[in-house]
């Protein structure tokens, strides 16, 4: 991939997810805090300062990017399964939060907790969820596709392991 944008390649929503496609889903949400602490904990900020290609967020951009997301990603399901008379979901400006001072320069560390904390609270979430609540669709007006909470899962467990597919590609592996 010469532009170097998706290393795990785009998400490409499916038209139905098994049971085994959901607890996959689940299971790679759950490892990646793990996987993103031992590719991270330990850098420099140097090393925070790498990029995956030009124009593109640094390391410890990415990784307070996929903590807030990852709160995101939880607020929506609740949100959804909470309130089923709002079918459009909360969406934030990715490109102005990652520019925000703690996104430029907070200790990774923060987010790795919060990734970490969120993580364990979603997922415990998402193994309650009934096929009623599986079911309930939003609208996503970016994508301009309706999601229901199997896609909000497929999603979730693509987004965080494209962003550590990023991280290794700017630490060169």
């Amino acid at each position: 991939m010469t532009d170097r944008k998706f290393p795990i390649g785009p998400f490409i929503p499916q038209e139905s997810y098994s049971a085994e496609d959901l607890h996959s889903f689940i299971q790679t949400i759950e490892n990646t805090p793990a996987q993103l602490r031992k590719l991270v904990e330990n850098l420099s900020n140097e090393e925070l300062a790498k990029t995956y290609r030009e124009d593109s967020w640094n390391i410890r951009q990415i990784v307070h990017h996929i903590s807030d997301i990852q709160y995101l990603h939880y607020f929506r399901m609740k949100k959804a399964i909470t309130e089923p008379d709002n079918d459009e979901m909360a969406l934030i400006n990715m490109n102005a939060w990652s520019a925000t001072t703690d996104s430029l320069t907070a200790p990774v560390t923060d987010s790795l907790l919060t990734f970490e904390a969120i993580t364990t609270r979603y997922m415990f979430l998402a193994r309650t969820l009934t096929e009623d609540q599986l079911a309930i669709r939003y609208y996503h007006p970016v994508r301009k596709i309706w999601f229901t909470q199997k896609d909000a899962l497929a999603i979730s467990a693509w987004h965080v392991q494209h962003h550590l597919g990023h991280v290794r590609w700017a630490l060169g592996d």
